[in-house]
């Protein structure tokens, strides 16, 4: 029973956080070349014409930093079992008081707070954001969105580490037989 649950929480670590680290990192990139007059790599000109060539660049950045969004969103929902399985993994395993079990769950808990009330609301503020400042210019917008894009990317890097860590606690188990 034991060898199950581990499999469940690694693989569910493995495809529950990973699509999340991966689109999180992403979000800021796509979310600043969609703002008008934002960074549209590749559009063929530059942020801000009014010509018609950006705008397509700016909605398809759009709504891919949207379908990044719902990636992290959906995710975050199935996330929830990778600390579950872990639990009953370590009960299994009669570690549960195990300082390195306490510090992961602590670290899990952090990570899952800055995703859930920083990573996720911000990246529904930057999704509204050019659409509520159309109108101001569109230069409004790209100023707005490049700041609070480099306060998402910070904050996903905080709770990337913060896995990182994690998988190392994991791995080594600090006073373990098993541990380096």
């Amino acid at each position: 029973m034991t060898k199950l649950l581990l499999s469940v929480h690694v693989l569910a670590a493995i495809l529950a956080i990973g699509p999340i680290a991966v689109a999180a990192s992403l979000f800021p990139r796509y979310a600043r070349q969609s703002a008008p007059g934002g960074e549209n790599r590749g559009s063929g000109g530059s942020g801000g014409n009014t010509d018609g060539r950006d705008a397509g660049a700016d909605g398809r950045a759009a709504g891919i930093a949207a379908f990044l969004h719902r990636v992290c969103r959906g995710y975050a929902v199935v996330g929830v079992v990778v600390p579950v399985f872990g639990i009953a993994t370590a009960v299994q395993l009669d570690v549960l008081t195990d300082a390195w079990l306490i510090v992961s769950l602590v670290l899990t808990a952090i990570a899952a707070g800055i995703l859930a009330l920083a990573i996720l609301p911000q990246q529904e503020r930057l999704l509204e954001l050019p659409a509520d400042t159309a109108d101001e210019g569109s230069g409004s917008a790209a100023a707005q969105t490049g700041p609070a894009a480099a306060r998402l990317s910070a904050l996903t890097g905080v709770f990337n580490l913060l896995w990182a860590i994690v998988v190392v606690l994991m791995i080594v188990r600090p006073g373990s037989t098993t541990g380096a």
